[in-house]
């Protein structure tokens, strides 16, 4: 349990991030913040002495600001003039979701709530928050088109892969079989994603060659594999994420969309999900 001045100094600073990012606008994200903090007071929720389990009270703040929001009206209005490369790129990718979409991909991918709280917070079942992810990272990797490098050594899943990437707009630069194929793909065509496997076809490691390919670039990478428990024996980068054979095509392109969000997000020479050329 937690008392209502810890909780609200716990809180407030991610919900004015979830609430800038959903809207593009700090001024008007402060206005949602503060219209779901005092629709939980008239709830009485934050009485003096009462004390409500945290992730409860979490849920219900960030499904009050949900509320004050108006999704079928929101959009995020265009970065402010002279606002940061990256700031631009992210603001950017996050136009392109629906609204709804939107608030899924946030509250799951940067906020951290588990599905079943998405759902809460968004006053809809998990199946239709499980949509809603699936349409944002469609979205996502839609609006963050870039090249692809496939490291796979199985034809047919590397097919399966190709033919993906590039229903969602990307563009296929090689598909690798080795660690020293791969190496050499990436630094003849420097593509801004990489999906791997663990194990290649002449016994070497995918995770040794995107260890080599990150040293040459901030490159986000999505490792596909049917080996996943070897993930944390070999060493592979920590920010990486994982996918585990066999895979669906909706988690494949959610996972893609989240990968090139966040790398725009964090690296600033990163536009449009290809990373600076420039190092």
């Amino acid at each position: 349990m937690i008392a209502k001045g810890a909780a609200l100094a716990n809180h407030l600073p991610p919900m004015r991030r979830f609430a800038r990012a959903l809207t593009g606008s700090q001024t008007a994200a402060d206005g949602y913040v503060g219209a779901a903090l005092e629709a939980v007071a008239r709830e009485g929720a934050l009485a003096d002495g009462f004390q409500e389990d945290d992730d409860a009270l979490r849920v219900r703040l960030y499904r009050n600001l949900v509320s004050a929001w108006s999704p079928d009206q929101a959009q995020v209005p265009p970065p402010a003039p002279g606002a940061a490369d990256h700031v631009q790129a992210s603001d950017s990718s996050l136009r392109a979701l629906s609204p709804l979409a939107r608030a899924a991909f946030l509250l799951r991918a940067v906020e951290g709530f588990d599905i079943e709280s998405t759902g809460a917070v968004l006053q809809c079942s998990v199946r239709r928050a499980k949509q809603l992810l699936d349409q944002a990272g469609q979205e996502l990797t839609a609006a963050l088109q870039t090249d692809v490098l496939i490291i796979e050594d199985e034809v047919v899943i590397s097919m399966d892969l190709e033919a993906l990437m590039e229903d969602l707009g990307h563009r296929v630069t090689h598909v690798a079989r080795t660690r020293r194929e791969a190496v050499a793909a990436f630094s003849e065509h420097r593509p801004g994603l990489v999906l791997a496997d663990i194990r290649l076809a002449d016994g070497s490691s995918g995770v040794d060659a995107v260890n080599e390919i990150i040293g040459e670039s901030e490159v986000p990478v999505v490792f596909i594999t049917g080996y996943a428990e070897q993930l944390g024996r070999d060493g592979h980068p920590e920010d990486a994420f994982v996918i585990t054979k066999p895979f669906r095509s909706n988690d494949v392109a959610a996972v893609v969309g989240q990968a090139l969000f966040f790398n725009v997000r964090a690296h600033p020479g990163a536009t449009r999900g290809v990373p600076d050329r420039t190092q």
